[in-house]
């Protein structure tokens, strides 16, 4: 790339921070790096025209997980380590309310529903798991979290009974992220988009990142990459894609809220009169582990179906939008948040709760430093 001295000098030289990846974390950890360091150089480089994985591509809901995600991550999580991923969550969705404030990113607290299918076996389990994890949360919310509440919404093959979540809210991703964009531009922050790190050279007291476009040194770089970490650094973290189908505007629709099926692996809202329908990854694991922003085919009739004959089986209607979106899980899901080294640390693994804790990590990404 054909750089001149002007650009070279504004943009690429004595940068203190690079940070990779302008999602939700990589704009916080800008954010609270600006706010302990007021005069340092943050540059931010972006894979895409937008923020590229999930930050502007996910369904927006300000949830922190549906009592039978958390009943089936105390399988393989210990009580404590489920307390404090949600603990971190709570934390993480107080502390983005706090920086941009409910209007800007169009909160509402709505409340969340998880609904069971009628042949659900599990259904009696999760509800006779529901006053113990009540007492586990109790610390943190000084109220029970969930309740039951009849079938009020008119769906079919449905048990009668929902559990609700009268902590969860939902939120407008494209209003959050433009928010978070306009702060940390107006503290100085430098964002550079279509820019693909290569990748880089740690000098111990700097690294040397290369670039499709160029390259420069910078005295930490920082890796809030998710779901696209491994191309950069091999960590316990690989991608998820999750697809999402929205319909045109439905006249007199009556939805409102968040709503969560089989374990997380379904979910849906309301947003302008339209329904938001997502998941179905559990159809396909193996080939939702990818990088690659594709719909298929087997994933969207199976979210097309259970529109029609579950969720708006009284509503004539027609799908609009369809798009997909990469997070990064792994074997746990506590985040990594970890110096690699003296000059590269890492904040990655949201493991799909990237709203809820992506505040939060960004804020302990700039603790790590000096």
């Amino acid at each position: 790339m054909n750089l001149s001295y002007w650009e070279i000098k504004e943009w690429l030289q004595n940068v203190d921070f690079t940070i990779v990846g302008s999602g939700i974390v990589g704009l916080s950890t800008a954010l609270f790096l600006k706010k302990r360091f007021p005069k340092c150089n943050i540059l931010i480089l972006e894979k895409g025209i937008l923020p590229h994985g999930a930050s502007t591509k996910n369904a927006g809901f300000a949830c922190f997980g549906s009592l039978s995600e958390i009943v089936e991550d105390l399988k393989t999580h210990s009580k404590s380590e489920v307390y404090n991923l949600i603990s971190k969550r709570v934390e993480g969705l107080h502390l983005l309310r706090k920086c941009l404030g409910d209007n800007a990113i169009n909160f509402k607290a709505y409340g969340g529903y998880e609904i069971f299918l009628d042949k659900d076996q599990n259904y009696d389990h999760y509800l006779n798991q529901m006053s113990s994890i009540n007492e586990l949360l109790f610390p943190i919310f000084k109220s029970k979290v969930f309740t039951t509440i009849d079938n009020s919404f008119q769906f079919s093959g449905i048990k009668n009974n929902y559990v609700f979540n009268q902590f969860e809210g939902q939120l407008d991703t494209g209003k959050m992220m433009t928010s978070l964009l306009k702060l940390v531009q107006k503290l100085g922050v430098k964002i550079l988009n279509n820019v693909t790190v290569n990748s880089f050279t740690d000098l111990k007291h700097s690294v040397q990142i290369f670039t499709d476009k160029f390259e420069l040194n910078s005295n930490k770089l920082i890796l809030t990459t998710n779901g696209f970490t491994n191309s950069l650094v091999k960590l316990q973290v690989q991608p998820a894609r999750a697809q999402v189908l929205l319909t045109k505007p439905i006249p007199n629709l009556h939805i409102k809220g968040t709503f969560h099926m089989e374990n997380g692996y379904y979910y849906f809202r309301n947003i302008d009169n339209r329904i938001l329908f997502g998941g179905g990854r559990n159809l396909a694991f193996d080939q939702e582990t990818t990088t690659d922003f594709a719909i298929t085919d087997r994933i969207q009739k199976e979210l097309e179906r259970r529109l029609q004959q579950l969720i708006l089986p009284q509503y004539s209607f027609e799908i609009e939008h369809r798009w997909s979106g990469i997070m990064g899980v792994g074997p746990q899901k506590t985040p990594i948040v970890a110096k690699q080294s003296d000059s590269v640390l890492v904040g990655v693994r949201m493991g799909g709760m990237g709203v809820a804790i992506g505040c939060t990590i960004g804020k302990q990404i700039s603790e790590l430093m000096d």
